[in-house]
């Protein structure tokens, strides 16, 4: 199964995902946060469009929720490519591959999330794709067996795992960039829960806003479900706006109702990554 246009999680809830498409940003400069990341790709990129040709492949390793789909789709963007996505699993035989493959125009952007679950035979037939822009089919079987050979556009790849341990050394030296993205720092965080908040049309002080951050674990997924969690509490209980008082006392209710559901083992962690 693949999908064109945007690339999507799919960890997330329905509505987790249409939250995370409203606020998503769509251009480098809007990204927060992953400084020498961001340095690099517009440096790569710009390279790239100066010489009318394809991004190298790119490798986006790091735990969940630190904005590696939304990387994927903010290089198609940059690149002013169209964007096929597709995840590790839903590759289950060489046909699907050569699907996609075949799918690809000049310099379009392939995504495939969880890549580490690639089936190893499906890897091995990425090999050449990645390097020569070749895809060779096996058509037939036994003695009659012959192999032909597909070109294919060039295209970018972009891979995206939390498990790098699990990428195989062939598979990795294809790419040609291979950044990590690490856990925000509270001020990154405070400035995401303020942008998104600016987009829902969300009133938030700088109190609020980094009561939120310093509980998302360095995490923007995270900020952001708290952030959705603050303004119901805020609309309900308040005026609408979130101030530092009521994202306590908005987080201290959603904790204490999940840790009463068994969603979580104690009470709302108070700072992280400050």
């Amino acid at each position: 199964m693949s999908s064109e246009g945007i690339a999507r999680d799919s960890s997330l809830s329905n509505e987790e995902q249409q939250f995370e498409l409203t606020v998503r940003p769509t251009k480098l400069a809007d990204y927060i946060g992953q400084k020498q990341v961001k340095e690099n790709l517009r440096v790569y990129m710009r390279a790239a469009l100066n010489r009318k040709e394809a991004l190298d492949h790119v490798l986006l390793t790091g735990p969940p929720g630190l904005g590696k789909t939304t990387l994927a789709n903010i290089i198609a963007h940059e690149m002013g490519a169209m964007l096929h996505s597709t995840a590790g699993p839903s590759i289950e035989i060489p046909g699907d591959l050569v699907g996609q493959l075949t799918n690809l125009q000049k310099g379009d952007v392939l995504f495939i999330d969880e890549i580490h679950r690639l089936n190893p035979a499906i890897e091995e037939k990425l090999y050449p794709a990645m390097e020569d822009y070749e895809f060779d089919l096996m058509i037939g079987q036994g003695v009659v067996a012959r192999t032909q050979k597909i070109r294919l556009e060039k295209f970018t790849l972009i891979g995206a795992t939390t498990r790098p341990g699990r990428i195989t050394l062939p598979l990795r030296e294809r790419f040609g960039f291979s950044p990590r993205l690490d856990y925000y720092p509270v001020d990154d965080l405070g400035k995401i829960v303020r942008r998104s908040a600016g987009i829902v049309g969300v009133q938030t002080d700088a109190d609020g806003a980094d009561e939120i951050a310093k509980r998302s674990r360095g995490t923007p997924r995270i900020a952001n479900r708290l952030l959705r969690r603050v303004r119901d509490f805020a609309e309900v209980r308040h005026d609408g706006a979130i101030t530092g008082d009521l994202a306590r006392a908005g987080l201290e209710l959603f904790y204490r109702y999940a840790a009463e559901a068994g969603l979580v083992g104690g009470p709302a962690p108070l700072r992280f990554y400050s």
